[in-house]
């Protein structure tokens, strides 16, 4: 899921109460202080109300739904004999919470994806059954789920967290891409915490996420370090530290981003506005443009233009209030008139000279770029130091997939594009002459990170 697109009068909105407005650090007690505080405290609220979290929770902000995973990363007391339990397609923020486990003694196990992305349910629950916590305080355990893939379109139910629950892990979901289209209930599920980045869902502003936490989960956590705003007294020279007194100020990191955190009071109201409605449109759109750019062939061979490996709505929604079985991106290889797979690079080039925004490579989710694409097997046998150029030099091609993300703006004219541009790398001419651009500028590659 990419960033969507800011709404003009949520800037407008945004501007007008900086322009009349004076704010302050929370860390102070200024009048101008007062006010960020008192706009600290509503985002906050607001946060809790839109998914429906119970007093149980609270809200920490964070600078992207990536800071929010490593907050609990690297405070989760991992032991020897702890397991750290998470999906092969998940992002690369979710993978690197390994590193904090091995570290502290414990061991990551991996559910595998199927071909295309996601989990099989009952393989999750096996896998989270062979490898349950021994005991809860001792080896404390952590099951992480990628609730939506931003590479494979897959969706897992978020009730897969009651068996996680019942067998003693603690909780944790990325829910990075399926906030931004999805209504979403925490307190519905046994989630201890949940990671959401504001620009996925309304565009703006960028550099704030949020991990929304049990403030019991919390308790549980031990902090690597304290910083300003996280501690009330400090011994220097010495060795006392007296945390913060409440729960989300011992997690936010020196002075939050106040200036910003209006707009995410103002952006969920804009949201919950279109949210009700936004599944069904975004279910008409995708089921458009997946028929449309399946049934292109080229012109000259009537081979098929484009291959999608995404994983695709199984029924198209109907009303109002109807929840997708998956997201609303497209994955897809392109491929010329004689059937060989034209370079991701080329395609994003091409795309460009006609204003449209496409992202290639495998959206910093390994895993599930590799079982998209057919290449676990290619990824089990890297070895260390490898560079992306290597692994691409050893497949002979440009790693990734174009990706095609709708989301909030999005319409019928955005899709209707799409599918024409499609067409005219179907047509010869057109395709020679994009192909002879792309070859005489060599744009820069983008978009390539693993």
């Amino acid at each position: 899921m990419g960033g969507a697109l800011y709404p003009e009068s949520l800037i407008k909105v945004h501007t007008d109460f900086l322009k009349h407005s004076i704010l302050g650090n929370t860390h102070s007690v200024s009048n101008s202080s007062k006010l960020s505080l008192k706009c600290a405290d509503e985002a906050r609220l607001a946060v809790l109300t839109h998914f429906r979290a119970s007093s149980e929770y609270t809200v920490i902000f964070t600078a992207n739904a990536s800071g929010a995973l490593k907050l609990v990363a690297e405070s989760f007391p991992f032991a020897s004999g702890s397991n750290l339990v998470i999906g092969a397609d998940s992002h690369n923020s979710v993978h690197g919470i390994r590193e904090f486990a091995t570290f502290k003694g414990g061991r990551t196990v991996y559910i595998p994806s199927t071909p295309q992305g996601g989990v099989d349910i009952p393989t999750a629950k096996n896998i989270l059954l062979r490898n349950r916590p021994q005991s809860k305080e001792l080896s404390p355990s952590l099951f992480v789920l990628t609730s939506q893939s931003n590479i494979s379109n897959s969706k897992t139910p978020l009730s897969i967290t009651n068996y996680a629950s019942s067998l003693g892990y603690y909780t944790m979901v990325d829910a990075a891409a399926l906030a931004a289209t999805s209504v979403v209930h925490i307190s519905e599920y046994p989630i201890d915490a949940m990671a959401i980045s504001f620009y996925k869902m309304f565009g703006y502003p960028t550099g704030v996420g949020a991990l929304i936490v049990k403030k019991s989960f919390l308790e549980q956590l031990k902090r690597p370090w304290f910083a300003g705003g996280t501690v009330d007294v400090v011994q220097v020279p010495g060795n006392i530290v007296t945390k913060a007194k409440l729960p989300h100020e011992q997690f936010e990191d020196g002075t939050i981003n106040y200036v910003q955190l209006p707009a995410i009071t103002n952006g969920l109201r804009f949201l919950s506005a279109y949210l009700p409605f936004l599944p069904l449109r975004l279910s008409s759109l995708l089921m458009y443009l997946t028929s449309s750019l399946s049934q292109l062939r080229h012109e000259t061979s009537g081979r098929p233009v484009v291959q999608i490996l995404s994983r695709i709505p199984t029924r198209r929604l109907r009303s109002v209030g109807e929840q997708a079985d998956t997201g609303s991106i497209l994955a897809l290889l392109f491929f010329d008139a004689s059937g060989a797979l034209i370079p991701n690079s080329f395609i994003e080039f091409a795309a460009t000279t006609q204003n449209i925004s496409l992202r290639t490579g495998c959206m910093c989710n390994p895993g599930g770029a590799a079982a998209i694409l057919g290449i676990e097997e290619d990824m089990r046998r890297l070895y260390p130091g490898v560079t992306l150029a290597d692994f691409e030099d050893k497949m002979g091609r440009e790693l990734g997939v174009v990706r095609i993300s709708l989301g909030l703006a999005s319409n019928f004219q955005d899709v209707w594009r799409v599918i024409k541009f499609a067409e005219s790398i179907a047509q010869e001419k057109p395709l020679q002459t994009m192909w002879d651009q792309w070859t005489k500028f060599k744009a820069p590659q983008v978009g390539q990170a693993m």
